[in-house]
């Protein structure tokens, strides 16, 4: 029935994305990740030159990485690249995922008006300026999806001791880029990844109000699913793994840039920092 399920959702997709999935199922490797990683234009850099030299075939799904974990623990992809860690060690703990990788690094920062009405830019701390921002009821929009930076945003209205609600707050369930356009429709604050920031700040009359709090690292590590729960490509996604976690991958990654900025920080070793943010 595993087989006949993977079958199955490979026919599907290849009748709706028949260009992506080009070539047999052997050397087609799913990969569910964050919108941060699409939006950023990271993956236009990093898979063309994996597909190059594996051979294989990379089908992106661009979810928040709630949805990415759901995907993986429903065996409809092969790998995942995502970044909240308390959900992935839940993923590999729970026997879904086989082991978390590290890949690399930025941050989150706020941004909001220019003229900054919730004086974001006078606080000491991020919890100061999430209180803040629930005192001045100025419109935060928040990304609603469960993604890893909608966890890590719910994460700290509960240290500011806040459960933000009312009409100020908007939930828009959308991906980063799409809730960077809201929030500057809006003239509103909202929480973001700093490379989907980089990559879409041209096109918004925000600016960033609070940045460069320790507690607002942003790791992403990539995990396999495991072969044991799904009839998977464990092959391909292992060398998906392998490969981006490589001197290769590594460097494509630090020398990824826009604007003259470099968006994400390979990770140097094999640990994954983790914080209690997530």
């Amino acid at each position: 029935m595993k087989s006949l399920k993977r079958t199955i959702l490979i026919l599907l997709a290849c009748f709706i994305f028949p260009t992506a999935f080009a070539g047999s199922s052997d050397n087609l490797v799913r990969l569910a990740t964050t919108t941060s990683t699409e939006n950023s234009g990271l993956l236009s850099v990093l898979i063309p030159a994996y597909e190059k030299q594996s051979g294989n075939k990379v089908h992106v799904i661009a979810v928040g990485t709630g949805k990415a974990l759901r995907m993986g623990r429903d065996g409809d992809v092969d790998v995942v690249l995502v970044h909240a860690p308390k959900s992935e060690k839940k993923f590999v703990d729970s026997g879904y995922g086989v082991k978390r990788y590290p890949v690399m690094h930025n941050d989150f920062v706020i941004v909001g008006p220019k003229s900054d009405p919730a004086k974001l830019k006078e606080v000491a701390s991020i919890n100061q300026a999430f209180s803040n921002l629930a005192r001045s009821r100025q419109i935060f929009v928040s990304r609603g999806d469960n993604s890893g930076t909608h966890k890590k945003e719910r994460s700290v209205w509960g240290k500011a001791g806040v459960n933000p609600e009312g009409p100020w707050y908007r939930e828009a369930g959308q991906g980063m880029g799409k809730v960077l356009q809201i929030a500057g429709e809006l003239d509103a604050y909202t929480l973001t990844d700093r490379g989907t920031w980089i990559a879409y700040r041209e096109k918004s009359p925000l600016t960033i109000v609070y940045e460069s709090d320790q507690s607002l690292l942003n790791p992403y590590s990539i995990i396999a699913v495991n072969p044991e729960k799904h009839d998977i490509n464990h092959k391909g996604a292992n060398s998906l793994i392998q490969w981006i976690t490589s001197t290769e991958g590594k460097n494509l990654i630090a020398g990824y840039r826009l604007q003259g900025e470099q968006l994400f920080f390979p990770a140097i070793d094999n640990q994954i920092r983790m914080t209690s943010d997530h």
